[in-house]
């Protein structure tokens, strides 16, 4: 298993910089200019020959003269930078300097990410103690009359795009029922703390939670109640059956988990998916979470901050199909992951 682990790891490494060669190339292929955008706000108060003295500083100072592959080695920090000789890229934990935000990445992404997870947990809670035993429940029934109800209700979600989701939900909730707000992760104004404070993020984030959850019941549920219906046709669940084993003892304990192998891909490709947020639902609502932070970046052409993103979603991918291999192998014996 160390072994294993070990030649994963050196595989995560070698895909990692792979993508950061080809993203970094990819951005850089934009036709944008940092230090312009910079001088943006000088312009006008510059004469031309100063401006002209100011940028042509200013691109040397930022190292945007030298090759292409030399700038990769600094972004990254494989390269001492330009005025201090000092190694300071991404390997550091230096991921930049954001010029829409005006700060460094590293102090923008944290509290976006805090966000981000705080709102996933709420839907990865809902989303699995619904869809899981709706669809056990619905593969034991199959063909009943709550599993073709399920069964239309699941198309009818897994059909409709989460930005009409979302506006619905809040012409229910918002306009009609007056129960949530539309936008913000507080009240504005209000200088709660501790668990107040707490109360009243859950206040606000009720509705994005419900637009997330309602979105991924269809698809979820589905593929459970697929699942379950290829392990209840297995020879060793008619064998249990055979033994007198009770019904709960061969569906939970049986055929829960020969169908698990297969759920258990699409939820932990599905939790790190909304992990690295949701650009609809978090602009619609208006919440500083990754999604929203890597659409402002892209939007302003904030590219340093964005490779941060994208670089964080590349790292959390890895890590997930590592995660998701090594589970493989703790829920089916049968599947060995040491070599």
């Amino acid at each position: 298993m160390k072994k294993y682990i070990l030649k994963r790891i050196v595989y995560m490494v070698v895909v990692f910089f792979l993508v950061s060669i080809l993203m970094y190339f990819l951005y850089n292929l934009i036709p944008s200019d940092p230090a312009r955008n910079q001088l943006e706000s000088v312009k006008n108060t510059l004469r031309p020959e100063e401006y002209e003295q100011r940028y042509n500083e200013l691109r040397e100072q930022m190292g945007l003269n030298d090759p292409i592959l030399v700038r990769y080695a600094r972004w990254m920090g494989l390269a001492p930078e330009k005025q201090t000789g000092e190694f300071s890229g991404m390997l550091q934990g230096d991921f930049g300097y954001s010029s829409f935000f005006k700060q460094d990445v590293s102090q923008v992404i944290p509290v976006r990410m805090k966000n981000t997870v705080l709102i996933n947990i709420f839907v990865t809670i809902l989303s699995l103690g619904i869809t899981i035993p709706l669809g056990i429940y619905c593969a034991v029934h199959k063909r009943g009359l709550v599993d073709k109800a399920v069964q239309v209700f699941t198309i009818v979600g897994y059909s409709i795009p989460i930005y009409i989701v979302a506006l619905l939900f809040i012409w229910l909730f918002a306009v009609v029922l007056r129960w949530f707000p539309v936008s913000g992760m507080e009240t504005p104004g209000s200088s709660y703390t501790g668990l107040r404070a707490f109360l009243d993020t859950c206040y606000y984030l009720t509705l994005p939670v419900l637009v997330l959850t309602f979105a991924s019941l269809g698809g979820m549920t589905r593929y459970v109640r697929s699942a379950m219906i290829d392990a209840l046709s297995m020879d060793c669940i008619r064998t249990a059956r055979a033994k007198g084993l009770r019904e709960k003892v061969v569906i939970y304990s049986h055929a829960w988990r020969n169908a698990l192998l297969p759920v258990i891909t699409v939820i932990i490709s599905w939790f790190l998916s909304i992990f690295s947020g949701s650009v609809i639902v978090e602009t619609t609502f208006t919440l500083n979470g990754m999604g929203q932070l890597y659409y402002q970046a892209l939007r302003n052409s904030d590219y340093e901050l964005a490779l941060a993103c994208q670089m964080f979603y590349c790292v959390v991918s890895l890590v997930g199909a590592l995660i998701m291999d090594l589970s493989y192998g703790l829920v089916d014996p049968r599947v060995r992951v040491d070599k």
